[in-house]
Protein backbone atom coordinates (compact mmCIF):
# COMPACT_ATOMS: atom_id res chain seq x y z
CA UNK A 1 0.00 0.00 0.00
CA UNK A 2 2.17 3.49 -1.02
CA UNK A 3 2.56 5.51 2.47
CA UNK A 4 1.84 2.50 4.18
CA UNK A 5 4.82 1.64 6.54
CA UNK A 6 6.95 -2.12 6.94
CA UNK A 7 6.14 -2.29 10.43
CA UNK A 8 2.54 -1.98 10.82
CA UNK A 9 0.54 -5.20 9.74
CA UNK A 10 -1.92 -3.39 6.82
CA UNK A 11 -5.77 -3.63 7.62
CA UNK A 12 -7.44 -5.23 4.66
CA UNK A 13 -10.43 -3.51 4.41
CA UNK A 14 -8.52 -0.36 3.06
CA UNK A 15 -6.44 -2.30 0.84
CA UNK A 16 -9.21 -3.79 -1.33
CA UNK A 17 -11.14 -3.54 -4.77
CA UNK A 18 -13.63 -0.70 -5.69
CA UNK A 19 -16.18 0.86 -2.85
CA UNK A 20 -19.35 -1.50 -3.93
CA UNK A 21 -17.34 -4.55 -3.34
CA UNK A 22 -16.50 -3.69 0.41
CA UNK A 23 -20.11 -2.58 0.16
CA UNK A 24 -20.72 -6.25 -0.48
CA UNK A 25 -18.21 -7.83 1.87
CA UNK A 26 -18.90 -5.53 4.96
CA UNK A 27 -22.94 -6.16 4.56
CA UNK A 28 -22.09 -10.19 4.55
CA UNK A 29 -19.56 -10.06 7.28
CA UNK A 30 -22.31 -8.05 9.32
CA UNK A 31 -24.90 -11.05 9.16
CA UNK A 32 -23.46 -12.17 12.90
CA UNK A 33 -24.68 -9.03 13.82
CA UNK A 34 -27.83 -8.36 11.74
CA UNK A 35 -29.04 -11.98 13.30
CA UNK A 36 -28.34 -10.76 17.16
CA UNK A 37 -30.35 -7.74 16.65
CA UNK A 38 -33.07 -9.37 15.09
CA UNK A 39 -33.25 -11.93 17.66
CA UNK A 40 -33.45 -9.12 20.29
CA UNK A 41 -36.29 -7.25 18.38
CA UNK A 42 -38.19 -10.39 18.10
CA UNK A 43 -37.67 -10.98 21.97
CA UNK A 44 -39.20 -7.23 22.80
CA UNK A 45 -42.04 -8.35 20.75
CA UNK A 46 -42.72 -11.90 22.22
CA UNK A 47 -43.03 -9.81 25.10
CA UNK A 48 -44.64 -7.10 24.26
CA UNK A 49 -47.10 -9.80 22.29
CA UNK A 50 -47.72 -11.65 26.12
CA UNK A 51 -48.48 -7.68 27.35
CA UNK A 52 -50.91 -7.18 24.57
CA UNK A 53 -52.77 -10.65 24.97
CA UNK A 54 -53.29 -10.20 29.07
CA UNK A 55 -53.91 -6.26 28.51
CA UNK A 56 -57.07 -7.21 26.51
CA UNK A 57 -57.68 -10.61 27.31
CA UNK A 58 -56.91 -12.29 24.02
CA UNK A 59 -57.04 -15.61 23.84
CA UNK A 60 -53.93 -17.95 23.30
CA UNK A 61 -51.44 -15.82 24.58
CA UNK A 62 -48.64 -17.72 23.96
CA UNK A 63 -49.75 -17.64 19.94
CA UNK A 64 -50.10 -13.95 20.11
CA UNK A 65 -46.84 -13.18 21.58
CA UNK A 66 -45.47 -15.32 18.78
CA UNK A 67 -47.44 -13.83 16.35
CA UNK A 68 -45.63 -10.37 17.81
CA UNK A 69 -42.17 -12.06 17.39
CA UNK A 70 -42.51 -12.98 14.19
CA UNK A 71 -43.74 -9.67 12.86
CA UNK A 72 -41.06 -7.86 14.35
CA UNK A 73 -38.30 -10.32 13.02
CA UNK A 74 -40.47 -10.00 9.72
CA UNK A 75 -40.00 -6.03 9.67
CA UNK A 76 -36.92 -5.98 10.69
CA UNK A 77 -35.55 -8.34 7.88
CA UNK A 78 -37.76 -6.13 5.26
CA UNK A 79 -36.28 -2.76 6.21
CA UNK A 80 -32.71 -4.25 5.82
CA UNK A 81 -33.74 -6.13 2.52
CA UNK A 82 -34.92 -2.83 1.25
CA UNK A 83 -31.78 -0.95 1.89
CA UNK A 84 -29.70 -3.49 0.46
CA UNK A 85 -31.96 -3.99 -2.36
CA UNK A 86 -31.83 -0.01 -3.22
CA UNK A 87 -28.55 -0.10 -3.98
CA UNK A 88 -28.20 -3.26 -6.97
CA UNK A 89 -27.70 -0.56 -9.59
CA UNK A 90 -24.40 0.94 -7.54
CA UNK A 91 -23.48 -2.36 -7.24
CA UNK A 92 -23.89 -2.98 -10.80
CA UNK A 93 -26.11 -5.91 -9.62
CA UNK A 94 -29.30 -4.32 -11.68
CA UNK A 95 -29.23 -1.83 -14.70
CA UNK A 96 -31.00 0.95 -13.66
CA UNK A 97 -32.04 1.62 -17.27
CA UNK A 98 -34.50 -1.07 -17.30
CA UNK A 99 -35.96 -0.09 -13.86
CA UNK A 100 -36.94 3.05 -14.99
CA UNK A 101 -38.17 1.63 -18.02
CA UNK A 102 -40.85 -0.36 -16.54
CA UNK A 103 -41.67 2.68 -13.69
CA UNK A 104 -42.29 5.06 -16.50
CA UNK A 105 -44.18 2.88 -18.75
CA UNK A 106 -46.66 2.21 -15.84
CA UNK A 107 -47.32 5.69 -14.75
CA UNK A 108 -47.41 7.01 -18.33
CA UNK A 109 -48.24 4.77 -21.14
CA UNK A 110 -52.24 5.14 -20.67
CA UNK A 111 -52.04 9.04 -19.99
CA UNK A 112 -51.15 9.15 -23.65
CA UNK A 113 -47.42 9.61 -23.70
CA UNK A 114 -44.85 7.73 -25.80
CA UNK A 115 -41.06 6.80 -24.38
CA UNK A 116 -38.74 5.79 -26.79
CA UNK A 117 -35.70 3.65 -25.24
CA UNK A 118 -32.13 4.85 -25.74
CA UNK A 119 -31.82 7.16 -28.19
CA UNK A 120 -28.99 8.96 -29.76
CA UNK A 121 -27.65 11.93 -32.00
CA UNK A 122 -24.80 10.14 -34.00
CA UNK A 123 -21.57 11.67 -32.60
CA UNK A 124 -23.26 14.25 -30.77
CA UNK A 125 -25.19 12.65 -27.28
CA UNK A 126 -27.21 9.45 -26.16
CA UNK A 127 -29.87 9.42 -23.45
CA UNK A 128 -31.80 6.41 -22.11
CA UNK A 129 -35.41 7.37 -22.33
CA UNK A 130 -37.10 9.89 -24.62
CA UNK A 131 -40.57 10.63 -23.05
CA UNK A 132 -43.04 12.46 -25.49
CA UNK A 133 -46.41 13.48 -24.09
CA UNK A 134 -49.56 16.50 -24.10
CA UNK A 135 -47.49 17.72 -21.12
CA UNK A 136 -44.15 18.20 -23.48
CA UNK A 137 -41.10 16.52 -24.18
CA UNK A 138 -38.22 14.99 -21.56
CA UNK A 139 -35.28 13.21 -21.67
CA UNK A 140 -34.56 10.74 -18.66
CA UNK A 141 -30.95 9.51 -17.78
CA UNK A 142 -30.06 7.33 -15.14
CA UNK A 143 -27.19 7.95 -12.83
CA UNK A 144 -25.85 5.97 -9.09
CA UNK A 145 -24.01 7.16 -6.43
CA UNK A 146 -22.92 5.67 -2.80
CA UNK A 147 -25.41 5.58 -0.64
CA UNK A 148 -24.24 8.02 1.63
CA UNK A 149 -24.06 10.41 -0.78
CA UNK A 150 -26.28 13.56 -0.01
CA UNK A 151 -28.01 15.16 -3.88
CA UNK A 152 -29.25 18.95 -2.78
CA UNK A 153 -29.72 21.93 -4.17
CA UNK A 154 -29.00 25.31 -2.39
CA UNK A 155 -29.63 29.04 -4.52
CA UNK A 156 -30.66 26.88 -7.76
CA UNK A 157 -26.89 25.62 -7.01
CA UNK A 158 -26.89 21.68 -7.53
CA UNK A 159 -24.34 19.41 -4.85
CA UNK A 160 -23.67 15.66 -5.08
CA UNK A 161 -21.99 15.14 -1.77
CA UNK A 162 -19.72 18.04 -0.99
CA UNK A 163 -19.12 18.91 -4.88
CA UNK A 164 -20.90 20.89 -7.00
CA UNK A 165 -23.31 19.17 -9.76
CA UNK A 166 -22.37 21.30 -12.51
CA UNK A 167 -20.29 18.38 -14.28
CA UNK A 168 -23.46 16.25 -14.28
CA UNK A 169 -26.45 19.16 -15.14
CA UNK A 170 -24.30 20.64 -18.25
CA UNK A 171 -23.95 17.63 -20.25
CA UNK A 172 -27.77 16.62 -19.69
CA UNK A 173 -28.62 20.49 -20.22
CA UNK A 174 -26.88 20.66 -23.72
CA UNK A 175 -28.16 17.37 -24.87
CA UNK A 176 -31.70 18.09 -23.89
CA UNK A 177 -31.19 21.27 -26.34
CA UNK A 178 -29.75 19.33 -29.00
CA UNK A 179 -32.88 16.93 -28.92
CA UNK A 180 -35.32 20.09 -29.26
CA UNK A 181 -33.02 21.68 -32.30
CA UNK A 182 -33.05 18.30 -34.03
CA UNK A 183 -36.38 17.42 -33.50
CA UNK A 184 -37.86 20.93 -34.10
CA UNK A 185 -35.94 21.01 -37.26
CA UNK A 186 -37.11 18.43 -38.64
CA UNK A 187 -41.17 18.78 -37.46
CA UNK A 188 -41.18 22.27 -37.37
CA UNK A 189 -42.53 22.43 -33.56
CA UNK A 190 -41.56 24.91 -31.31
CA UNK A 191 -39.83 22.51 -28.66
CA UNK A 192 -38.01 22.77 -25.56
CA UNK A 193 -37.00 19.56 -23.67
CA UNK A 194 -36.64 19.13 -20.17
CA UNK A 195 -33.72 17.01 -18.92
CA UNK A 196 -34.15 14.73 -15.88
CA UNK A 197 -32.18 12.31 -13.80
CA UNK A 198 -33.06 9.53 -12.36
CA UNK A 199 -30.88 8.91 -9.11
CA UNK A 200 -31.32 4.49 -8.35
CA UNK A 201 -28.54 5.18 -5.37
CA UNK A 202 -27.71 8.17 -3.07
CA UNK A 203 -30.26 10.42 -1.08
CA UNK A 204 -32.39 12.58 -1.99
CA UNK A 205 -34.98 15.41 -0.25
CA UNK A 206 -38.12 14.10 1.42
CA UNK A 207 -40.11 13.69 -1.73
CA UNK A 208 -37.58 12.63 -4.09
CA UNK A 209 -37.04 15.52 -6.24
CA UNK A 210 -34.47 17.81 -6.37
CA UNK A 211 -34.07 20.67 -8.97
CA UNK A 212 -30.97 22.61 -9.76
CA UNK A 213 -28.84 24.27 -12.90
CA UNK A 214 -31.56 23.40 -15.33
CA UNK A 215 -31.83 19.80 -14.64
CA UNK A 216 -34.55 17.50 -11.85
CA UNK A 217 -33.52 14.93 -10.45
CA UNK A 218 -36.02 12.18 -8.83
CA UNK A 219 -36.28 8.57 -7.59
CA UNK A 220 -37.39 6.66 -10.43
CA UNK A 221 -40.51 5.97 -8.66
CA UNK A 222 -41.80 9.23 -8.95
CA UNK A 223 -40.59 10.18 -12.70
CA UNK A 224 -43.89 9.44 -13.76
CA UNK A 225 -45.57 11.49 -11.26
CA UNK A 226 -43.16 14.68 -12.12
CA UNK A 227 -43.36 14.25 -15.82
CA UNK A 228 -47.33 13.98 -15.34
CA UNK A 229 -47.46 16.77 -12.97
CA UNK A 230 -47.16 19.53 -15.77
CA UNK A 231 -50.94 20.99 -15.30
CA UNK A 232 -50.29 22.31 -18.90
CA UNK A 233 -51.00 20.61 -22.25
CA UNK A 234 -48.39 22.04 -24.83
CA UNK A 235 -48.83 18.98 -27.22
CA UNK A 236 -51.51 17.63 -28.88
CA UNK A 237 -52.03 13.90 -30.22
CA UNK A 238 -50.94 14.72 -33.43
CA UNK A 239 -47.68 16.30 -32.51
CA UNK A 240 -46.82 13.74 -30.17
CA UNK A 241 -47.25 10.84 -33.09
CA UNK A 242 -45.14 13.45 -35.26
CA UNK A 243 -42.67 13.83 -32.79
CA UNK A 244 -42.31 10.11 -31.88
CA UNK A 245 -42.09 8.96 -35.40
CA UNK A 246 -39.38 11.78 -36.00
CA UNK A 247 -38.08 10.49 -33.40
CA UNK A 248 -38.06 7.18 -34.37
CA UNK A 249 -36.16 7.62 -37.55
CA UNK A 250 -33.88 10.87 -37.06
CA UNK A 251 -32.37 9.29 -33.65
CA UNK A 252 -29.97 6.34 -33.78
CA UNK A 253 -30.76 3.75 -31.67
CA UNK A 254 -28.66 3.02 -28.98
CA UNK A 255 -28.60 -0.79 -27.52
CA UNK A 256 -29.05 -1.13 -23.35
CA UNK A 257 -26.46 -3.00 -22.82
Amino acid sequence: MPGGSIYVQQDEKFTGSSPQWWYEKLFREDLKNRQRSRAIKAGVGLVAGLALAFRFDLPWPPAVALLCAGLAAALDWGIVWYNFNATSVWRGRRRGEVITQRKLKRGLDRAGYRILQGRAIRGQASIDHLVIGPGGVWIVDNESWSPDTDIAAYGGRLFIGEKYGSQVAKPLVATAQAFAELLGKETGIALSIQPMLAVHCGTLPRGGVVNGEGLTLVKPSVAARVIKKADRVVLSDEQIELLARTAARELARRALL
